[in-house]
C-alpha cells in the first residue's frame, strides 16, 4: 500500500488508525438461511425475555470431541518477568462428550460427560434433566437442529414426558443459544490450558468447574428483541445482495 501510494508505511499506519481501519483482522458471520428462521428467532428470544410460568427454560447442547490433552514435558510456572510456558506439543489420551443445560433464569449448569453424541447419549441426558428438575415444573429446552435431538426415539420418549418441550435455534445461529457461550468460558478457564493424563481426569477436571460455576452461577443477560435482531439480519441481506 505504501508503494502503491507513494508515502511512508508509518503514514499508511496512521491513517488506518485514524479510520479504525484494520485490514489485517478477518471477522466471520453467516446469515441463516432457515426458511422458519422468524418463527423459531421469535421463539427462542420470547423465553428469553418472558419466560413462562411454572416452568424452567434451559438452553442445552453438546460440546463433542473434548480432548484429553497431555503436555509431552512438564509445563513451566509463572514466575517474575515470565509467564507461563508449555511445550506447543502434546499427546492425545482420548475424547469426552459434554452434554451440558444452562438454566436461563440462575445461570446453574446441569452437566453430563458421556462417550458418545449419539440420541442414546441426549435420551440418557434427558433423563438426568428430568430427576434434576423439580416435577411440578415445565421444561423448555432450546437445542439445535442436530438430527440427534430429532431422532424417532427422542420423540417416543418425549411423547412419554409432556413436561418436556424442545425449542430449536434457526439453522447457523449457534449464537442465540446461550449455552455456546458458557462453553466458550469453560474451554478458556478449565481446558485450553489444563494438562490431562486420561479421560478420567479430563472429565474430573470438567465437573469440578461446574461445580465451582454452580456454587455461584450468574445468568447471562440478554437484552436482544426480536426486532432488533431481525432488523439487523435484514441489512446483512441486503448487503449480500449487493455484493454476490
Amino acid at each position: 500500500m505504501a508503494g502503491v501510494a507513494g508515502v511512508s508505511k508509518s503514514t499508511v499506519q496512521r491513517v488506518w488508525n485514524e479510520l479504525g481501519l484494520k485490514p489485517h483482522r478477518v471477522d466471520t458471520f453467516k446469515v441463516s438461511n432457515d426458511p422458519k428462521f422468524e418463527e423459531k428467532l421469535v421463539d427462542v428470544v420470547g423465553l428469553y425475555l418472558n419466560p413462562p410460568e411454572n416452568a424452567i427454560v434451559l438452553c442445552a447442547d453438546e460440546k463433542s470431541s473434548v480432548q484429553a490433552l497431555d503436555r509431552t514435558q512438564a509445563s513451566l510456572p509463572m514466575t517474575k518477568g515470565r509467564g507461563q510456558t508449555m511445550t506447543h506439543d502434546y499427546k492425545r489420551n482420548g475424547t469426552t462428550t459434554l452434554f451440558a443445560a444452562l438454566n436461563v433464569l440462575t445461570g446453574m449448569v446441569i452437566g453430563q460427560c458421556l462417550p458418545r453424541h449419539r440420541h442414546q447419549e441426549f435420551l440418557k441426558f434427558l433423563r438426568t434433566i428430568d430427576r434434576e428438575v423439580p416435577k411440578v415444573l415445565q421444561i423448555h429446552v432450546i437445542l439445535d437442529n442436530y438430527s440427534t435431538h430429532k431422532h424417532d426415539n427422542v420423540q417416543q420418549w418425549l411423547a412419554k414426558h409432556p413436561r418436556f418441550h424442545l425449542h430449536f435455534t434457526p439453522t447457523s445461529s449457534s449464537w442465540l443459544n446461550q449455552v455456546e457461550r458458557w462453553f466458550r468460558e469453560l474451554t478458556n478457564k478449565a481446558l485450553r490450558r489444563g494438562t490431562f493424563a486420561s479421560v478420567p481426569d479430563l472429565i474430573a477436571s470438567i465437573q469440578e468447574y461446574i461445580d465451582a460455576h454452580n456454587e455461584d452461577p450468574k445468568p447471562y443477560k440478554w437484552t436482544a428483541t426480536a426486532e432488533s435482531i431481525l432488523a439487523k439480519v435484514a441489512r446483512a441481506r441486503t448487503t449480500l445482495n449487493t455484493v454476490n
